[in-house]
């Protein structure tokens, strides 16, 4: 099979604040790609969010910046060996992490995983998609001598509801 790559751009000088995030990025594909059943290229786009609030917008019609958008690739000749694309907003992921106490480049690290799993087809929609997404994305993230971004997330919550 062909290897799984990933092209990355940083588009806004928020991430010269981050000089590792490239590498975690990559890192991140690494790491998830074992997962997919074909190889081809990743494109990954570091941006800001007034650029994913302009994606965002135009292609899923919601006028707000969001941390990921996932593009899985259409599956035709001329985009063989393309997985697809993720845009990834730097003042958002900064804010999530202030706000949920997380590190940043684990936070990218998750983010990235979570992107790439969209493009090889896993989804969230129903609690059934969502359970078996999250069970793999804790899998990568522990396999990268990261923290399980679930376990955390959900002990913060009982931590400040005072249930742990």
């Amino acid at each position: 099979m062909t290897p799984v790559t990933a092209d990355i751009v940083v588009e806004s000088e928020h991430w010269a604040a981050e000089p590792r995030a490239e590498a975690i990025a990559a890192a991140a594909i690494a790491a998830a790609a074992p997962h997919s059943t074909r190889g081809g290229e990743v494109s990954i786009l570091l941006s800001d969010d007034s650029a994913v609030r302009d994606i965002n917008r135009q292609f899923r019609g919601l006028d707000k910046p969001t941390n990921v958008l996932s593009f899985p690739a259409a599956d035709t000749p001329a985009t063989q060996g393309h997985l697809g694309d993720i845009v990834i907003a730097y003042e958002t992921l900064r804010r999530e992490c202030e706000d949920e106490g997380r590190e940043f480049l684990h936070h990218l690290a998750h983010l990235t995983v979570h992107g790439f799993l969209h493009l090889i087809g896993y989804d969230h929609e129903t609690d059934a998609q969502a359970d078996e997404m999250e069970t793999l994305e804790s899998r990568i993230m522990n396999s990268m001598n990261m923290p399980d971004p679930w376990r955390d997330a959900h002990l913060a919550r009982d931590l400040q509801h005072g249930d742990a």
